[in-house]
C-alpha cells in the first residue's frame, strides 16, 4: 500500500464505506479481521470485491483492498 488515498476515498463500492471509515474501525473499534470490518462498517459484505485480489470480480480491478488495509494496521 505504498500509494496515498485520501480518507474520502471509497474503498467498498457497494456500501459505500471509505478508508477513513474503514481506519476508525481499525484504530477505535478494534476491528482485525474482514469479519470484523463487515460487521462494523459493511464494507465487504455484498459482492466481496473490495476484500482482497482474490476475490474481485469486476471488469475494472479495485485500487485499494480491505486485506490491505487490515494488514498495514495489524503491523504497526
Amino acid at each position: 500500500m505504498a500509494r496515498s488515498f485520501p480518507h474520502s476515498f471509497v474503498v467498498c463500492n457497494c456500501k459505500h464505506v471509505t478508508l477513513g471509515e474503514i481506519i476508525y474501525s481499525i484504530k477505535e473499534k478494534g476491528a482485525k479481521t474482514l469479519e470484523d470490518l463487515s460487521k462494523l462498517t459493511d464494507a465487504g459484505s455484498c459482492c466481496k470485491s473490495c476484500q482482497n485480489s482474490q476475490s474481485d470480480i469486476g471488469v475494472e480491478k479495485m485500487e485499494l483492498y480491505l486485506e490491505e488495509i487490515l494488514n498495514k494496521f495489524n503491523k504497526e
